[in-house]
C-alpha cells in the first residue's frame, strides 16, 4: 500500500481514494452498541408509513460532483433540465412551486433551484420533473429528524434541534442517536431507496479542499444498503461493510441497486475526542505498519 500522510489525512495513493488513515473506510461495527438494530428497524419503518418524505438527490451532474466516467450516464438530471427549461415550461414548473414566489421566466437562468440552491424544489415540482422529463431521483425516501442546513453546516449544533414530529414518531431512535460518541450533533437523516433503484456515484466535497475528513455515523439498521467507494483511476469499486461506518465523503460512493427498499440513518456532527483517538490508534498504527 502506498501511503502519504498529508494535513491530518491518510492518502492511499495505490487506491485512488484518500480515505481514513490509508483504509478506504472504517467498519465501527466493534465500537457501537448496536443490540437494539432490530428494534431500531420495527420504529423506523412503521414511522416512515405515516411521516410524510421527500426526494433527494438528481442533480449531482449539474452540481459537478460526478466521477468524469460517469457523467454521460442516461439518468437525466434536473439541474440540467431546469437549466434547459423556455419560458412556456419554466412558467409552468415555477407554478409547483412556493405560491409566495415570484419569478420572471425572462430572468429564468438567474435563479438556482434544488439542493444547496436559493429555491429548494417542492415535493410537486419533484414529482413534475419525475413524470414529465425522467428525472431519477435516487433517494426516494428522505426525512430529517433533526435538519442541517447547508451541506457545510451539517456538522455544527448551533440551534439544531430534533423536530418535534421525529421525538413522536422515533423517540427510540433518537434515544439510540443521543448514545452515540458525538461530542455534538448538527444533522440526522434517513436516506432509502426503493426497490431497483441505486444511488448515484458523487462525492461530497473537493478532496483538494479538505484538511480532515468530516465526521459521520451511517448506521444500516437492517443492513443490505450495498454502499460502496469509487476508484476513479482504476474504475473499481470497494463494498463497504458492516452495519456501521465511517468513510470519507469526499470520496466518490454510491450505492448498488438492489431488489427491495434499502435505508441508512446518518448522524453528523463532531466525534468525542476520545472516539475519535481510539479509532486513530487503532487504524492509523495498523496503516503505518503496513507502509
Amino acid at each position: 500500500m502506498n501511503l502519504r500522510y498529508d494535513g491530518g489525512v491518510m492518502h492511499d495513493l495505490s487506491e485512488g481514494l484518500t480515505g481514513i488513515w490509508g483504509r478506504p473506510f472504517i467498519d465501527l461495527t466493534p465500537y457501537l452498541d448496536l443490540g437494539l438494530l432490530a428494534s431500531l428497524d420495527d420504529e423506523i419503518c412503521y414511522a416512515l408509513a405515516q411521516v410524510t418524505t421527500t426526494y433527494t438527490g438528481g442533480s449531482h451532474k449539474a452540481m459537478g460532483i460526478v466521477p468524469p466516467s460517469l457523467a454521460e450516464d442516461p439518468y437525466v438530471d434536473y439541474g440540467q433540465v431546469i437549466r434547459g427549461f423556455d419560458e412556456r415550461e419554466f412558467a409552468t414548473f415555477v407554478s409547483l412551486g412556493d405560491p409566495a414566489a415570484r419569478f420572471d421566466p425572462k430572468r429564468r437562468q438567474d435563479y438556482e433551484f434544488g439542493e444547496e440552491r436559493d429555491h429548494p424544489l417542492t415535493r410537486e415540482q419533484m414529482r413534475f420533473l419525475e413524470f414529465k422529463y425522467g428525472v431519477y431521483f435516487p433517494w426516494k425516501v428522505f426525512y430529517e429528524l433533526m435538519p442541517g442546513g447547508y451541506w457545510g453546516e451539517k456538522s455544527t449544533a448551533q440551534g439544531k434541534a430534533f423536530t418535534r414530529e421525529a421525538r413522536l414518531y422515533f423517540p427510540r431512535t433518537l434515544a439510540f442517536v443521543q448514545g452515540l460518541p458525538f461530542r455534538e450533533i448538527g444533522r440526522c437523516t434517513l436516506l432509502g431507496l426503493n426497490a431497483n433503484d441505486h444511488g448515484t456515484v458523487h462525492r461530497d466535497g473537493e478532496p483538494e479542499e479538505q484538511t480532515a475528513p468530516d465526521h459521520f455515523i451511517t448506521v444500516c439498521p437492517r443492513g443490505g444498503k450495498r454502499l460502496f467507494l469509487w476508484d476513479e483511476t482504476r474504475r473499481v469499486k470497494t463494498p463497504v461493510e458492516g452495519r456501521a461506518y465511517w468513510f470519507n465523503d469526499f470520496d466518490y460512493h454510491g450505492v448498488e441497486a438492489g431488489p427491495g427498499f434499502r435505508y441508512s440513518l446518518r448522524v453528523d456532527g463532531v466525534f468525542e475526542p476520545g472516539f475519535l483517538e481510539r479509532l486513530r490508534q487503532d487504524h492509523e498504527a495498523v496503516s503505518a505498519r503496513v507502509g
